[in-house]
């Protein structure tokens, strides 16, 4: 396959970037698209000029690290995959390819396609966890009856997996469905319900302090997430913070 890349290129965060046109003459349809950045990225090193920087770790659609804007979409064409799933057989010959990091405020780019993402991070340490205490005697995990439909709503929640393409595809750059599945999936379950009303307020509030925006109520974050959580989440974290405001404010 004949394929023109147009790849955005910016050496820092404080410089000033552009997209720079590869042409590449042999692309393999049945490489990965982070394969194909690779083959190009070794013929840059050969040719002595510095290769594209752009996250990746797992390149099974588990991490969530390959995160590329491609076509102005994030994570590119297909539905319900990671940018490492995605393969090269999806474009067709001759085909000009747009590929730029995620854009959000609260995403700085670092270099190349590569932005800083953890506004994640300090969001799902403010309240994303279940404080236990278990001197070492932990309960079985089956020790407290929880109905099936629950726990398959938790766990579909729980398979967030943080990459931030609900960011980037929304106008607003919000982080809503991001934090309302880290929200659900302890909401839904007894193990998290104790701590709940601080969770949610906490998350929440960081989310706002990073600088994400509000939700759009378009949808398209939950068209483009690779795991398919739902905009029903969103809902939910809502309910959980107003009933949070109202358990707060009487206590």
């Amino acid at each position: 396959m004949k394929l023109t890349l147009k790849i955005w290129r910016q050496k820092n965060g404080e410089a000033k970037g552009d997209l720079i046109t590869y042409r590449l003459e042999d692309v393999n349809p049945d490489d990965s698209f982070l394969e194909m950045l690779d083959t190009l990225n070794y013929d840059l090193i050969l040719n002595g000029e510095v290769p594209i920087a752009f996250d990746h770790d797992c390149r099974e659609g588990i991490c969530g690290m390959c995160s590329l804007f491609i076509n102005g979409r994030p994570h590119g064409p297909d539905r319900g995959i990671a940018t490492c799933q995605l393969h090269m057989r999806r474009f067709k010959n001759g085909d000009t390819i747009y590929v730029e990091p995620f854009r959000a405020k609260a995403f700085p780019i670092i270099k190349d396609l590569v932005v800083d993402r953890s506004a994640f991070d300090r969001i799902q340490q403010a309240g994303g966890y279940v404080s236990v205490n278990t001197s070492g005697n932990p309960q079985d995990a089956n020790s407290i009856p929880i109905e099936k439909t629950v726990a398959d709503a938790a766990f579909d929640s729980a398979t967030c997996i943080g990459c931030g393409a609900c960011v980037a595809a929304c106008k607003n750059a919000s982080a809503m469905l991001f934090v309302s599945a880290k929200v659900s999936q302890l909401a839904l379950l007894p193990q998290g319900k104790v701590e709940a009303p601080s969770r949610v307020t906490n998350m929440v509030e960081q989310m706002d302090a990073e600088g994400f925006g509000n939700c759009t109520n378009t949808g398209a974050c939950e068209i483009e997430c690779p795991k398919g959580i739902r905009l029903i989440d969103i809902a939910r974290m809502n309910w959980e913070y107003m009933k949070a405001k109202l358990t707060l404010s009487k206590s």
